[in-house]
């Protein structure tokens, strides 16, 4: 599905009124359906006995199955973002929570097998998962390291890609080692990352270089 195709389907028929607690209940089963049961079992029926609403209605909205299993992702992924305040540790930790969050709320994990269990029947899912989920908090961690790295705080030879790559699967490791998550768990990740990039906050980056 094409960027136009998943604008499309997030649109409603010109000149309807918009009834947003009717939407979110239609994208909040669609989603809870497909993270329960998968996209291919998910059906327009359940989405709208689960939501308590006729398929007409559905259709009004979203003419396909697909087309409101793409919204329900995007609406997923369309949450309030961390400001970024310009400290390199607090900016990280602040990310951190935030997608332990977001990965560990109703349907996150479910969410995410789904959409990899079934990469090859729909391709469409995992690409709009990357799309508004991965990528753009992906971007967020690089552009804080690599900020941190013009400022002399980190190595100017270290590797921001795999820090993020370390960052962002210590979470998914920790989940699928069923070890709960301590209050401090964000702050001791960012810690263990920013101490294999050298990190120095505040030191000027000609004594670094040294």
């Amino acid at each position: 599905m094409s960027d136009t195709e998943v604008s499309t389907a997030l649109q409603r028929a010109p000149g309807r009124p918009r009834e947003p607690q009717t939407d979110e209940r239609i994208l909040d089963a669609a989603l809870r359906l497909m993270a329960q049961h998968g996209f291919v079992r998910m059906s327009m029926d359940t989405v709208a006995a689960e939501a308590g609403v006729t398929k007409p209605t559905i259709y009004r909205r979203w003419p396909s199955k697909i087309e409101l299993a793409m919204a329900a992702l995007v609406a997923y992924c369309d949450v309030t973002l961390p400001a970024v305040v310009g400290e390199t540790r607090t900016d990280l930790i602040a990310e951190m929570e935030h997608f332990r969050h977001a990965i560990l709320r109703p349907n996150g994990m479910s969410l995410l097998g789904t959409v990899l269990a079934e990469e090859h029947e729909t391709p469409e899912l995992l690409a709009a998962f990357r799309k508004y989920l991965v990528t753009p908090r992906r971007q967020r961690l690089t552009a804080i390291l690599a900020a941190a790295q013009a400022r002399g705080e980190v190595r100017a030879d270290a590797d921001i890609g795999l820090a993020v790559n370390m960052l962002v699967g210590a979470l998914y490791a920790q989940y699928l080692a069923a070890t709960p998550f301590a209050a401090d768990w964000c702050e001791r990740v960012v810690d263990a990352v920013l101490a294999s990039l050298g990190h120095c906050a505040g030191v000027d980056s000609q004594l670094l270089a040294a």
